[in-house]
């Protein structure tokens, strides 16, 4: 496949689908020694994408965001391929990304400054002034393998509407789907130096987060990653979603019915690779058997296969290795105590839909992000308790619950410790224009277009001092 990167410095990377490992293309890769070069190119882009006015990135993205539209069945099945979603999946992904890209088109146009009431100030009668939002200048994008397209749209969107350079470091495992966004904005219209692509493994990745001329580092992905980067990063401002592991309270007066279709949904939507995916359902006493009941009946009427069927609901995840990591993890659940009420089944990279109960809270499953389609069931007796279980977890993106009590539910939603509280809504909602990040360890700074544009900018004031 033809890419819009830099020339060929190292071997050729091989883009395989996850579901029959079959050759989808070839990908230039850059090695660490070609960051002087690639700097260079991204200075060019710093000064091009400035010099463009906010009336034509806003052009530029809304070109790029109708042609993805006219093209969505191309780029949703090449998501397929190299991502393993569902065609479904997929489709929803692209609508997402086009979206996306007309939110950022919009905060080029309106977030621009704001006037400041000096005269509100004793001793500042006489002044007046704004300030604009300037670009940040470099901005280093790294993007996972899960969302392949939208995740990159969430970064080059902003970034772009805010008069930014990128240099892109999309996932080595699914470049394919970067690569094609890139060139739907040039061919809107964006120069191409402004964004530069860099395709390659961890050492270039470490040599492009110590470079002295990003001025920000917009990552997502996992902690070690991210705790490596924070280390190499040096004075740079640092955007991270690293991950969560979602909790969902059910309490005893929710839509029994509903709830558990919304659940099974946020547990094995993309085969559980997803970070606000749900992983801890916590579920009243009263209820427990009924839901269990109910959740587990579905659970293993997913049917989990060929991404392209119409009847496959859980694709293959990412690799081999990431299904047999999960299978690992079930493992050691069950050898503490865990009790296994479906799936746990392996055929290649397709990892079944896998419900246990009964799982230690010492666990790597209850502690960690286990981003694989399982899930663990905790009964408990009251809200507090059910509180006090969701924010176990050092970390926390969004968790969710279920009731008909209003009140319950904004109680909760004060008390839990996560960016995100959905009420009757499974923790995996989001909407592209809302502010997404995480609570406690780990979360630094938000995106959701608005939030991540003023997050790749900077304020500058202008102050008129009328003398005499």
């Amino acid at each position: 496949m033809n890419s819009p990167c830099l020339a060929l410095v190292a071997e050729p990377l091989e883009v395989r689908s996850p579901f029959d490992g079959r050759l989808l293309g070839t990908v230039p890769c850059t090695d660490a020694s070609a960051v002087p070069q690639l700097l260079q190119q991204a200075r060019e882009g710093v000064r091009a994408c400035a010099a463009l006015p906010r009336y034509r990135r806003a052009q530029i993205l809304e070109r790029a965001a109708l042609n993805i539209e006219r093209d969505a069945e191309h780029f949703a099945r090449l998501i397929v391929d190299e991502a393993g979603k569902t065609l479904k999946q997929a489709q929803k992904e692209v609508k997402r990304c086009v979206n996306t890209l007309k939110l950022s088109a919009e905060e080029a146009r309106r977030n621009a400054g704001e006037v400041l009431p000096f005269d509100a100030y004793e001793g500042s009668e006489n002044r007046q002034g704004w300030f604009s939002r300037e670009p940040l200048g470099l901005i280093l994008a790294i993007t996972p393998y899960n969302d392949p397209l939208n995740l990159v749209a969430h970064k080059l969107g902003p970034a772009l509407a805010g008069g930014n350079g990128v240099l892109l470091k999309p996932s080595e495992l699914t470049p394919l789907s970067a690569i094609k966004l890139v060139q739907y904005l040039r061919e809107a219209g964006l120069p191409e130096s402004v964004v530069t692509l860099a395709i390659g493994g961890a050492e270039l990745g470490q040599a492009l987060v110590a470079a002295r001329e990003v001025r920000m580092i917009s990552f997502t992905g996992g902690f070690v990653t991210g705790e490596r980067i924070a280390r190499n990063a040096g004075l740079k401002k640092l955007a991270m979603d690293l991950g969560g592991n979602a909790p969902v309270i059910v309490l005893a007066d929710c839509d029994l019915p509903a709830t558990v279709q919304s659940c099974v949904s946020g547990a094995f939507w993309a085969a559980g690779q997803n970070c606000i995916g749900t992983q801890r359902l916590l579920v009243q006493a009263s209820v427990y058997e009924a839901f269990r009941q109910a959740f587990v009946e579905l659970a293993q009427a997913q049917v989990c296969g060929d991404p392209l069927d119409d009847a496959t609901d859980i694709g293959p995840m990412i690799s081999l290795q990431a299904a047999q990591n999960a299978q690992q993890v079930v493992e050691q659940a069950l050898q503490q105590g865990a009790r296994l009420l479906c799936g746990h089944q392996r055929q290649g990279s397709c990892y079944s839909a896998t419900v246990l109960e009964h799982v230690d809270h010492g666990s790597r499953l209850w502690q960690d992000e286990v981003f694989a389609p399982v899930v663990v069931l905790q009964p408990f007796s009251d809200l507090d308790e059910a509180i006090a279980l969701a924010n176990q977890p050092e970390y926390s993106l969004h968790a969710g619950i279920f009731t008909n009590d209003l009140g319950q539910a904004l109680d909760a939603a004060r008390r839990i410790e996560a960016g995100g509280v959905m009420i009757n809504d499974s923790s995996d909602y989001r909407f592209d224009a809302m502010p997404f990040g995480g609570f406690k360890y780990g979360s630094l700074g938000r995106e959701g277009v608005r939030f991540a544009y003023e997050e790749m900018t900077q304020p500058k004031v202008v102050c008129l001092n009328r003398l005499g």
